[in-house]
């Protein structure tokens, strides 16, 4: 459930992953390797939250990947 913060919503590290259909490792990895950034914000608890223009840059950055691979593909299936 987001959370409200000074009327700013934010997004735990689960609803994230969720939301753009990737495992938890797979966003973990990405924050480990700064692929995607630091999350600026956390709760009291120091748990990354995530704001709703975060939440659509990574799934900018997703479909970007996916027509990348989708492409790569293609190619392929072409070559042969």
């Amino acid at each position: 459930m987001p959370v409200t913060i000074d009327g700013q919503t934010y997004y735990r590290t689960a609803e994230v992953y969720r939301a753009l259909g990737i495992s938890k490792n797979t966003l973990y990895r990405w924050l480990q390797k700064e692929s995607i950034g630091e999350a600026e914000h956390r709760d009291s608890r120091g748990w990354r939250l995530f704001t709703q223009d975060e939440l659509d840059k990574l799934d900018r950055s997703i479909n970007r990947v996916i027509k990348i691979e989708h492409s790569r593909d293609k190619e392929r299936e072409t070559a042969r």
